[in-house]
């Protein structure tokens, strides 16, 4: 029955993979906090431009002259190719450069079709049409964000494929077996499918916003922790096969040993995710509940599904090493015999437990140096997207024929009265190459303003255009002399708002949504890193029923994230060449190497305390190292694999973050558990576990403390 209820779950779930671009959104606008200024104006925009469009700028260059009569071809494949379903009336004309060499055109496309099918076809109709010797580029808002539908189109398909394929290898490799492997990645492709299903439909009734970021941290995310618990719940249930020959015995067995660790490590990782709910930035505050429902699907599967399949097969699953009860085994099991691999690392931590986690303490603190060259205060929507771009091309061709921010404006909302006052503060910025307003009497749409006021079009004595004033407000817009994402362009918005605060006036546009972006997120970080480790230091409190152990956890794991960060810094400046770091970064890492990487910790201290309640602390943590080793291990690998399989998608953000992510959780998995906490708390021996009652007394006998 709950195999079967899994499986219809799963057949609703599944066909939506297809379909999540329906309910999701890239616009950047659209994750601001309603307070800053950006969506304020953004909101505006509708009213006082008349349409919902993005404005795609068309880059017209040739080697020679552009004559009047290329001029007339060139107006004439505009006007045939924005004849075309998605493309909005009120293309510009075709307008040429000083220099003669290159021409320029705006045209609307709607914001409610395929932006990235309209741009598209948009530029391969030009290049079809227009003159030869002429080189086409569509870029401006509309070019980057189909740059960004571009980049994401493989989420669905190549980062699925390739993330499966990871953990399936692994899983392989590790027990070495043909249907194990199939049984724990239907567990996860099942908790993924039920989870997509919960949150396509949150997102269809606008509950939560879903971007082509979200959407796939919330695929590697919940593939790699259902694995991991399955791995966990797996080893268990192998463990028990050994001491019981009824099956059904041993799954219970493993549940029940399984049960604490796994919700405790999903309690964690939940904790942490949500505290990104106290994000002023939306699309930080919508990965955490997103990513949150994906880890209590990855929990019920592991704990559900997966029990019941091991229960149907019982020591089949594990063909052909199936393995085999030992009643002497059950009677004295002694997980430190042999010369394994863990065995011989729990006697070296035995022998020098102090120069262990001493040495390695230090290699990650110089390690974690590095972090001071990491470059995360922003980056231009330009570098967003890796490999060719026909959008950057573009931008970098308007930039040498025209003011490089033509097409992505700077918005400013001012009161009517103050009108001209804000515009001669935009006339008398550098930054600036000229002021417009929006006038629904021109035929334009918009009027010159000057010095001397709003600019009359047409003939001598014609009369100047009225301003459009919606609620007592007018719109102005401002041509950038820099590229809209470059850092110049960000201190003129800068300066602006600085010069037109005292006016009241709103400064919005392409280069704002970026600079309150950035600020957004820089705010996120310092607000919710410190109230993860807190969160999670009283979830290990509880866990443990200790107070020293979670702390040395906590602050191991905060080590082992700044190494992370420290050696990601220095690769990303002197191998990749990165152009740096969008401020989220540090705090996408921090959640989900911090939340994941304790659950390693927490499968080993968990173990450790089982069994020092039995054989005393310094017997514990060997036979808790010896015991998770193998399965921590493979957990470790798993989850890297499939974070790291995020770097298929080029994306900046996601190819940095893979790399973090899966540097650090291999660093947390072979160094930090394997060797920091385990030689650390051997030294500290039964004080790890002050103030709780095992920190002052311990089972006597052989292997216990007081024998050690």
């Amino acid at each position: 029955m709950i195999i079967l209820a899994w499986l219809a779950a799963a057949s609703f779930g599944g066909p939506l993979f297809g379909k999540i671009d329906e309910v999701s959104s890239n616009d950047r606008t659209a994750y601001l906090p309603e307070s800053a200024d950006a969506t304020t104006v953004q909101t505006a925009l509708d009213d006082f431009l008349g349409s919902d469009a993005i404005p795609a700028v068309v880059v017209f260059s040739s080697d020679g002259d552009i004559d009047e009569t290329t001029q007339q071809e060139l107006t004439t494949a505009l006007e045939d190719a924005t004849d075309a379903e998605g493309i909005l009336e009120g293309s510009s004309p075709v307008l040429v450069s000083d220099d003669g060499q290159a021409a320029q055109a705006f045209v609307p496309i709607a914001t409610d079709g395929e932006v990235g099918e309209i741009t598209t076809t948009l530029s391969e109709t030009l290049r079809e049409t227009v003159p030869s010797g002429i080189e086409v580029y569509v870029t401006g808002p509309a070019g980057f964000t189909a740059d960004l539908i571009a980049g994401f189109a493989g989420i669905d398909g190549i980062l699925l494929l390739v993330a499966l394929l990871a953990v399936l290898v692994i899983l392989v490799i590790v027990y070495r077996s043909l249907l194990l492997p199939v049984i724990v990645l239907s567990t996860s492709l099942f908790a993924l499918c039920v989870a997509l299903l919960v949150v396509w439909w949150l997102a269809k009734f606008e509950v939560l916003l879903l971007s082509g970021q979200t959407q796939g941290i919330l695929f590697i995310l919940v593939i790699g922790a259902a694995t991991d618990y399955s791995l966990l719940l797996v080893a268990r249930f192998r463990e028990e096969l050994r001491h019981t020959d009824d099956r059904w015995r041993a799954v219970g067995g493993a549940w029940r040993g399984s049960f604490e660790p796994i919700l405790a490590s999903g309690g964690t990782v939940i904790a942490g995710l949500l505290c990104l709910l106290l994000s002023d930035l939306k699309s930080n505050s919508t990965l955490g509940p997103v990513a949150a429902i994906g880890i209590v699907f990855a929990m019920l599967a592991a704990l559900s599904f997966l029990p019941a399949m091991l229960g149907l097969f019982g020591r089949a699953a594990f063909w052909p090493r199936r393995p085999v009860y030992d009643a002497d085994l059950a009677a004295h099991p002694n997980p430190l015999e042999g010369n394994g691999l863990w065995q011989l690392l729990a006697r070296g931590i035995r022998r020098r437990p102090r120069v262990i986690w001493v040495a390695t303490t230090v290699v990650l603190a110089v390690a974690a140096i590095g972090v001071v060259q990491l470059k995360a205060d922003g980056v231009p929507q330009s570098d967003l997207v890796l490999g060719a771009s026909e959008a950057r091309d573009g931008q970098e061709v308007l930039g040498e024929h025209f003011p490089a921010g033509s097409g992505s404006p700077v918005y400013v909302l001012v009161d009517a009265d103050r009108m001209q006052d804000a515009a001669d503060v935009l006339l008398a910025d550098d930054g600036v190459e000229g002021v417009s307003i929006t006038a629904e009497d021109s035929p334009s749409g918009s009027a010159p303003v000057t010095a001397d006021g709003i600019t009359a079009l047409g003939p001598p004595g014609t009369p100047a255009p009225e301003p459009t004033e919606i609620d007592g407000t007018v719109l102005l817009q401002g041509t950038l002399t820099a590229a809209a994402d470059s850092a110049e362009a960000e201190q003129t918005v800068a300066d602006l708002r600085a010069e037109l605060d005292p006016l009241g006036a709103k400064v919005g546009g392409v280069t704002a949504t970026a600079v309150d972006t950035n600020t957004a997120s820089i705010h996120d970080r310092n607000l919710i890193i410190p109230v993860i480790l807190v969160v999670i230091l009283l979830i290990l409190m509880l866990l443990l029923r200790a107070i020293l152990a979670p702390v040395l956890l906590i602050l191991t794991t905060v080590l082992s994230f700044g190494s992370a960060m420290g050696v990601s810094a220095l690769v990303f400046n002197g191998i990749f060449q990165f152009p740096g770091a969008d401020p989220a970064v540090p705090l996408f890492g921090f959640v989900f190497l911090v939340a994941l990487g304790i659950d390693y910790n927490i499968f080993l201290m968990t173990r450790v305390r089982e069994e020092s309640q039995r054989f005393g602390t310094r017997e514990g943590v060997l036979r808790g190292l010896a015991v998770t080793g193998g399965v921590i291990t493979s957990a470790g690998l798993v989850l890297a694999a499939t974070f790291a399989a995020l770097s298929v998608i080029p994306i900046l953000f996601l190819v940095q973050l893979a790399f973090i992510v899966a540097f650090g959780v291999l660093l947390d998995t072979f160094v930090v558990r394997s060797l920091l906490v385990p030689a650390l708390s051997y030294d500290i021996g039964k004080a790890i576990w002050w103030p709780s009652k095992l920190s002052r007394s311990e089972p006597a006998g052989p292997g216990a403390e007081d024998a050690a």
